[in-house]
């Protein structure tokens, strides 16, 4: 029996989610044709936008959908500093960002972009005064809603106020965040009604039992962004091309789903969680958990397992049937340590030796049970390796 603990990468269908988007897939017409065909596409398309909108608190109009989370933080990202009206080139990004977010301001830097660095706390926290203090004159500024590696929950309200006050538009990568925590764009915007402040969120919609190749972005009626696929007047222009209606439909079911249950789960995710930390550290006593102990995201429990090699642990781990995941960024077929662990203030070494477990709505105590029965014969081996591979 395998033992899924990694929804943080992906979480399984929805099966309401599948049924509206199969029942989609076999409508016939685009949904930008004015026949009969393409009118029903285009009114189930709407429908799925407003249903989008309600739930994050946004406008309709607001509301553009993509292929997921990465296109989505480009889009925000390569749009925003391309549609800068001029002068500062300068981005505002922490160092525990996820890779989407730290390739794409890369690539920009490249361009000719500055890059403005704001240091994380070590639980990973983003210091809302820290990040304020690179904002003057900046062009954009961009931040998580929730570290998609340890959990923590940062002071989105406060990261917002502060780039209204500079008058810097701001990106929030809630990838993560989304289903676990509450969300809502006009609430964040606050008075920022200048197209200053926060201007666009992130969102995947395999993260909250979508398909895989759905996403959104949020983004301001205000917001000056310049497209990065062109060819049609689509989306106000800021995403060419034939619409998702399916996708469209099917993330707007998972959508409504998640926020519903979100108050319940959180509860119950955390009870969870909570037993998963307890049991692994009595079972290896010199784990640790890392991120805010208790402002988390309720599933999410990243480890650090002193001495271990976490491609070992995870290795060993799988053989038993459970699916975890190491936390670090895999570029092209290299396991690296862990960026952000890094930028929490740790070694190297320690941002090789940790695990990301993640729960979701199908997990259980059997699960929980699945990790306690071989997490401390797996240390103790992988810690065996670890010593080697350092002799």
């Amino acid at each position: 029996m395998r033992h899924y603990l990694d929804h943080a990468a992906t979480t399984p269908l929805r099966p309401e989610a599948r049924e509206v988007w199969l029942a989609a897939s076999q409508m016939v017409g685009n949904a930008s044709s004015t026949h009969g065909a393409g009118q029903d596409a285009r009114r189930l398309l709407e429908e799925s936008r407003e249903r989008v909108a309600a739930v994050l608190e946004a406008d309709p109009i607001e509301i553009v959908f993509t292929s997921g989370g990465t296109e989505s933080i480009n889009l925000a990202l390569q749009g925003l500093w391309h549609g800068r009206a001029g002068g500062t080139s300068a981005i505002v990004m922490p160092d525990a960002e996820h890779h989407a977010t730290m390739d794409t301001v890369a690539a920009l830097v490249d361009e000719g972009a500055a890059l403005r660095r704001v240091p994380v706390a070590p639980d990973a926290r983003i210091d809302p005064e820290q990040f304020a203090a690179e904002l003057p004159g900046a062009a954009l500024a961009t931040a998580l809603a929730a570290n998609n590696e340890v959990g923590t929950i940062n002071d989105t309200r406060s990261l917002a106020a502060a780039a209204a006050g500079a008058g810097v538009p701001l990106h929030i990568d809630a990838v993560a965040a989304l289903g676990h925590v509450p969300l809502s764009f006009r609430t964040l915007r606050g008075d920022a009604d200048g197209g200053v402040g926060l201007v666009a969120m992130s969102f995947a919609g395999h993260k909250i039992g979508a398909p895989v190749g759905v996403g959104v972005l949020v983004t301001a009626r205000t917001a000056r962004l310049t497209a990065l696929l062109r060819g049609g007047a689509q989306q106000r222009g800021l995403r060419a091309g034939t619409q998702d209606v399916a996708g469209a439909a099917a993330f707007a079911t998972a959508l409504e789903l998640a926020e519903r249950e979100r108050s319940d789960e959180t509860a119950r995710l955390s009870a969870l969680r909570d037993r998963l930390v307890s049991g692994i550290r009595a079972a290896v006593p010199r784990a640790e958990l890392l991120g805010d102990p208790t402002v988390r995201l309720p599933g999410n429990a990243h480890v650090l397992f002193p001495g271990a090699v976490g491609e070992s642990l995870l290795f060993l781990l799988d053989v038993a049937g459970v699916a975890a995941s190491t936390g670090s960024a895999c570029q092209a077929g290299v396991a690296e340590p862990s960026h952000v662990v890094m930028a929490m203030g740790r070694s190297e070494r320690d941002a090789r030796s940790v695990l990301r477990f993640s729960l979701g709505r199908t997990s259980t105590d059997t699960d929980v049970d699945a990790v306690l029965a071989t997490i401390a014969d797996a240390y103790a081996r992988a810690s065996g390796a670890g010593t080697a591979a350092r002799s």
